[in-house]
């Protein structure tokens, strides 16, 4: 697909840069989509962040140079971008086990993270039902956390801030949405940069979709007007929920038209019984239409 081809083009171009500044600004260029979306699609793709990639990488190849040449220390570490010789060898000792003179005189075994390439792997052809639609402005009223990022079950921080919701609190948020999805939502967004490693946190909210102004007891969040890229998810939660995020990133970003651009992340569920085997939801993904 032209996506995973241009993500290549960029990765080229940072294997080509790793003794040098590496402008993110132009690798999202070569993979014609915003610096946003190319960081997101390369976290979710390669399971790792840019940065931790391009560390891996830089510690690899000044292995290398360690091992096989006779370049001192502290110009190895001012090549892939280290300011002293100190941050060089945490660096390097964090990820090789051993410090950079170690390795140098005693010949240890050393990790080696390869170039990375992408490739789209077709798994049985399974349909994903999204639809496209355009919304403008709005907001998220609600209660708001910043809760750590975890991938798999259900999330003991967001489960908590669920049961923090009261009778009383509920009845005004559902009086308050006017909106598309109409109901109480969820919320994710400002993101930590070690997502994809489950790393950090994220701010989460629990509310409604309105136009109505927030009340001043609750939390809120401007929403502009977007472009928003709509999957249905039915079946046991929270296992189909979250095969449904992988497929999106994995499968669908990289055959659309479509990047994804900074906002919200929104998670609508149908009210019934979470043990049902025909448990519905729906993710909501603010999108731009690549040129």
């Amino acid at each position: 697909m032209d996506l995973l081809k241009n993500m290549n083009q960029a990765i080229t171009y940072i294997e080509e840069n790793l003794a040098n500044e590496i402008d993110l600004r132009e690798a999202a260029r070569l993979a014609l989509c915003s610096e946003y979306h190319f960081k997101r699609m390369f976290s979710f793709l390669a399971g790792i962040t840019l940065s931790e990639y391009i560390r891996r990488r830089r510690l690899t190849l000044a292995a290398f140079e360690l091992t096989h040449s006779s370049m001192r220390i502290i110009d190895i570490a001012i090549k892939y971008g280290y300011s002293s010789p100190d941050s060089f060898a945490r660096a390097f000792q964090s990820l090789h086990g051993v410090t950079p003179s170690e390795a140098r005189n005693s010949g240890p075994s050393l990790k080696a993270f390869p170039p990375m390439t992408f490739q789209l792997s077709i798994k049985g052809g399974k349909e994903m039902n999204y639809r496209i639609e355009e919304k403008g402005a709005f907001r998220i009223v609600g209660i708001k956390k910043r809760v750590p990022i975890l991938f798999q079950g259900i999330n003991p921080e967001i489960a908590a801030m669920w049961k923090t919701l009261d009778n009383k609190t509920i009845l005004t948020l559902k009086q308050l949405s006017n909106v598309e999805p109409t109901g109480l939502i969820q919320a994710s967004t400002n993101f930590s940069e070690g997502r994809m490693e489950e790393k950090g946190e994220l701010d989460h909210y629990i509310g409604v979709a309105t136009t109505n102004v927030c009340p001043d007891h609750l939390a809120h969040l401007e929403v502009p007007a977007s472009t928003w890229a709509v999957f249905q998810a039915v079946g046991p939660f929270p296992d189909t929920l979250q095969e449904t995020w992988g497929r999106i990133y994995a499968e669908w970003f990289p055959s659309s038209s479509y990047e994804q651009i900074e906002g919200p992340e929104i998670l609508w569920n149908e009210h019934n019984d979470i043990s049902s085997p025909t448990f519905k939801s729906e993710i909501w993904i603010p999108v731009l239409k690549r040129r």
